[in-house]
C-alpha cells in the first residue's frame, strides 16, 4: 500500500482534488482509502461514501490537529492495509499556518487557492516548506496574470516542489496528479521508528492543560512574550 499525505488551509479545495483524482485511481482498478483528519466537525467523509470510497474520519477536539494525527498514524496505517488498499489517503486542514503533518519517505501534497491572498505563501510554514507537490486551486476564478504571481510567490517558498493547477470543479488536472502522486513500487507496511519532516507546534502551557484565567501569575510552562518595547 502506498500512503499519500494532503493538507492545506480550510476551504483551499481538498476534498474537491481528492475526489476527482481517486476518480482516475479507480479507473486503472487500484483500490483507494481516505481518512479524514479535522478539529470540531466534518462531514467531508459523505461524499467519499457516496463514492463507495472506504473512509474514516478523527477529529481531534481540543488537542492540536498535527499531535492527533502523529498519535493515530500507525493505526491508520494499519486500518488501510487490512482493507488491502493500493493507496491511502490521509487529508488534514492547516489551521494555524504553523502545520507540518509529513513524513519522510512518505509523498507530501500541500492544496492552497489562488483566493487566499498574494502573501498567504510566506506565512504557511512548514506544511507549504516541505511539500513534494504543490496544487493550487480556483485559478478559474482569477487572471492569467494573478496565477503567475502567485505561482512565482509559492516558488520562492518551495523552489524543489513540483507546483500545478488543478480545477476541483471540472477536474482538469486531476489525471496529472493521479500520476505523480501515486507509486506502485512503495509499500507501507509501517510507520513504527518513521520521522517527521518538521517538528510539530510546540506550547506546553497553562492554558494547554485547561487554564482560564489571564495573567501573568496563571502563566507557566512554554510561554512567549511578544517584545513591545519602552511601552
Amino acid at each position: 500500500m502506498d500512503l499519500i499525505t494532503v493538507s492545506g488551509p480550510p476551504s483551499s479545495g481538498k476534498t474537491s482534488i481528492l475526489l476527482r483524482t481517486i476518480e482516475h485511481f479507480k479507473k486503472r482498478g487500484l483500490s483507494v482509502g481516505v481518512v479524514k483528519f479535522d478539529c470540531l466537525f466534518t462531514d467531508d467523509d459523505l461524499y467519499f461514501e457516496k463514492l463507495d470510497i472506504p473512509v474514516k474520519k478523527g477529529l481531534s477536539g481540543s488537542l492540536c490537529p498535527d499531535h492527533y494525527f502523529v498519535s493515530n498514524i500507525e493505526e491508520v496505517v494499519e486500518w488501510g492495509n487490512n482493507k488491502n488498499l493500493d493507496i491511502l489517503i490521509t487529508e488534514s486542514a492547516g489551521l494555524c499556518n504553523r502545520c507540518s503533518p509529513y513524513i519522510k519517505e512518505i509523498k507530501a501534497v500541500c492544496v492552497i487557492d489562488n483566493l487566499s491572498g498574494i502573501n498567504t505563501p510566506k506565512k504557511i510554514g512548514p506544511m507549504l516548506k516541505s511539500a513534494d507537490i504543490v496544487v493550487i486551486t480556483k485559478g478559474d476564478i482569477v487572471s492569467q496574470a494573478e496565477r503567475e504571481v502567485f505561482t512565482m510567490k509559492v516558488q520562492s517558498v518551495n523552489p524543489k516542489a513540483i507546483i500545478m493547477h488543478v480545477n476541483g470543479l471540472s477536474g482538469q488536472g486531476a489525471y496529472e496528479l493521479s500520476t505523480l502522486i501515486y507509486d506502485k513500487e512503495k509499500h507501507v507496511a509501517t510507520l513504527e521508528g518513521e520521522q517527521l519532516r518538521y517538528p510539530m507546534p510546540s506550547a506546553l502551557c497553562s492554558y494547554c492543560l485547561g487554564e482560564t484565567r489571564i495573567g501573568k501569575k496563571h502563566q507557566v510552562g512554554n510561554v512567549r512574550k511578544i517584545k513591545l518595547g519602552d511601552s
